[in-house]
Protein backbone atom coordinates (compact mmCIF):
# COMPACT_ATOMS: atom_id res chain seq x y z
CA UNK A 1 0.00 0.00 0.00
CA UNK A 2 1.11 3.34 -0.85
CA UNK A 3 -0.09 7.03 -0.38
CA UNK A 4 0.52 10.09 -2.67
CA UNK A 5 -0.21 13.63 -1.64
CA UNK A 6 -0.94 14.51 -5.73
CA UNK A 7 -4.32 16.14 -4.28
CA UNK A 8 -1.85 18.26 -2.14
CA UNK A 9 0.10 19.50 -4.94
CA UNK A 10 -3.24 20.47 -6.81
CA UNK A 11 -4.48 22.09 -3.96
CA UNK A 12 -1.35 24.13 -3.20
CA UNK A 13 -1.13 25.67 -7.06
CA UNK A 14 -4.72 26.09 -7.14
CA UNK A 15 -4.55 28.68 -4.14
CA UNK A 16 -1.18 29.83 -5.08
CA UNK A 17 0.86 28.47 -2.14
CA UNK A 18 4.71 28.07 -2.59
CA UNK A 19 6.09 25.40 0.17
CA UNK A 20 7.25 28.25 2.55
CA UNK A 21 3.69 29.07 2.91
CA UNK A 22 2.17 25.95 3.51
CA UNK A 23 4.66 25.35 6.61
CA UNK A 24 3.84 28.50 8.27
CA UNK A 25 0.17 28.47 7.83
CA UNK A 26 0.25 24.75 8.71
CA UNK A 27 3.08 24.82 11.33
CA UNK A 28 4.32 22.12 10.45
CA UNK A 29 8.33 21.19 10.17
CA UNK A 30 10.10 21.25 6.63
CA UNK A 31 10.91 17.25 7.29
CA UNK A 32 7.61 16.69 7.07
CA UNK A 33 7.51 18.46 4.14
CA UNK A 34 10.03 16.63 2.80
CA UNK A 35 8.22 13.50 3.40
CA UNK A 36 5.08 14.97 1.94
CA UNK A 37 7.14 15.35 -1.43
CA UNK A 38 8.57 12.25 -1.04
CA UNK A 39 4.68 10.54 -0.87
CA UNK A 40 5.61 9.29 2.54
CA UNK A 41 3.48 8.93 5.53
CA UNK A 42 2.65 11.47 7.86
CA UNK A 43 0.88 11.90 11.23
CA UNK A 44 -3.09 12.13 11.25
CA UNK A 45 -2.70 15.30 13.18
CA UNK A 46 -0.60 17.12 10.37
CA UNK A 47 -2.93 15.94 7.80
CA UNK A 48 -5.68 17.42 10.06
CA UNK A 49 -3.45 20.95 10.40
CA UNK A 50 -3.46 20.52 6.80
CA UNK A 51 -7.40 20.20 5.97
CA UNK A 52 -7.44 23.21 8.55
CA UNK A 53 -5.85 25.28 6.37
CA UNK A 54 -7.73 24.56 3.33
CA UNK A 55 -10.75 24.03 4.75
CA UNK A 56 -11.18 20.85 3.41
CA UNK A 57 -11.52 16.75 4.05
CA UNK A 58 -8.29 14.32 4.68
CA UNK A 59 -9.59 12.31 0.83
CA UNK A 60 -9.06 16.10 -0.42
CA UNK A 61 -5.38 15.84 0.12
CA UNK A 62 -4.10 12.48 0.01
CA UNK A 63 -4.99 8.80 -1.40
CA UNK A 64 -4.11 5.19 -0.54
CA UNK A 65 -2.96 2.81 -3.76
CA UNK A 66 -3.76 -0.62 -2.74
CA UNK A 67 -0.68 -2.70 -4.33
CA UNK A 68 -2.28 -5.53 -6.73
Amino acid sequence: MKISYNKLQKLMIDNKMKRADLLRAAEISSNTMTKLNKDEPVSLEVLMKMCKVFHCDIGDICEVILDD
